[in-house]
């Protein structure tokens, strides 16, 4: 998991207003956070399969929010991507 530390500094980065917590662009940041420490660690452990469904699960989790927030708004999709600095 994100250490709170962390987590909290997600969670101002991309906060929407003030105390914000559940907004699109808060939980992709955490989700790709996520994403990127287990795909570090499948990278040292090839053979953890457990690790491997549940990066396949948190992947399909936000592209699901990714998808949400290009349909409605896609001036905030288009920004929180180059943020994040993803390739979609």
């Amino acid at each position: 998991m994100l250490q709170a530390e962390k987590k909290q500094e997600l969670i101002q980065k991309f906060a929407v207003h003030e105390g914000d917590t559940g907004s699109v662009e808060v939980q992709v940041a955490l989700l790709t956070d996520r994403i990127t420490a287990l795909t570090a660690h499948l990278k040292a452990n090839k053979h953890d399969h457990t690790t491997r469904r549940a990066l396949l699960r948190l992947t399909a989790r936000r592209r699901k929010f990714l998808s949400y927030l290009d349909r409605n708004d896609h001036a905030r999709y288009s920004e929180l991507v180059s943020q994040l600095g993803m390739r979609r």
